[in-house]
């Protein structure tokens, strides 16, 4: 069974080898607005649990390697939710790892510089892009998946959690800076 690739094979612009892809948010930031009901985001959120398990990855279109983001930044939030008490400490902490500073592709800290491009003379443009996905990922996150792990506190979003190992060299480095 082949992973979950991303349906969103229309987009204007790109930066370094990444689609700039619309979304719904109430963050300002350069991505293009979205007016639809299901945007990357919402797909990253459904295909995580599947997209998480693969051993590979083949990319199939730039819209993938946001998809691949997306579900690593997804990995990272959980991390910080699990040991949030409310939803109100959750949001916080979302909020808080998504301004933190994170490398972008073509820095020595980002995780996958080999499958992404690093953005010559928009590097700027990229990094408010990406910072623009971390915030509404964030809250998406929280008001999916923190409701099911304080449903189960022994799981505690274990589950949401565990890894193929073509996540465990990525999620070891974390998307985040020094």
């Amino acid at each position: 069974m082949p992973a979950y690739h991303s349906g969103f094979l229309e987009y204007n612009q790109m930066v370094g080898n990444m689609a700039l892809l619309p979304f719904r948010t109430q963050f300002r930031g350069p991505a293009p607005t979205f007016t639809k009901e299901n945007d990357i985001i919402d797909e990253s959120l459904y295909f995580f649990k599947a997209n998480v398990f693969f051993r590979t990855y083949e990319i199939k279109s730039e819209a993938d390697r946001v998809l691949i983001y997306i579900t690593l930044y997804i990995t990272e939030c959980l991390k910080k939710l699990q040991k949030c008490s409310n939803k109100n400490q959750g949001l916080q902490e979302m909020y808080t790892l998504a301004i933190s500073k994170f490398d972008i592709p073509g820095e020595p800290g980002f995780p996958l510089n080999s499958v992404y491009a690093k953005p010559f003379c928009f590097a700027d443009l990229m990094r408010q892009y990406l910072q623009q996905i971390r915030q509404e990922t964030g809250v998406r996150v929280c008001e999916k998946f923190l409701v099911q792990m304080m449903g189960n506190p022994q799981n505690g979003g274990s589950v949401l959690l565990r890894r193929s190992s073509w996540t465990n060299h990525c999620l070891d480095q974390p998307l985040l800076g020094p």
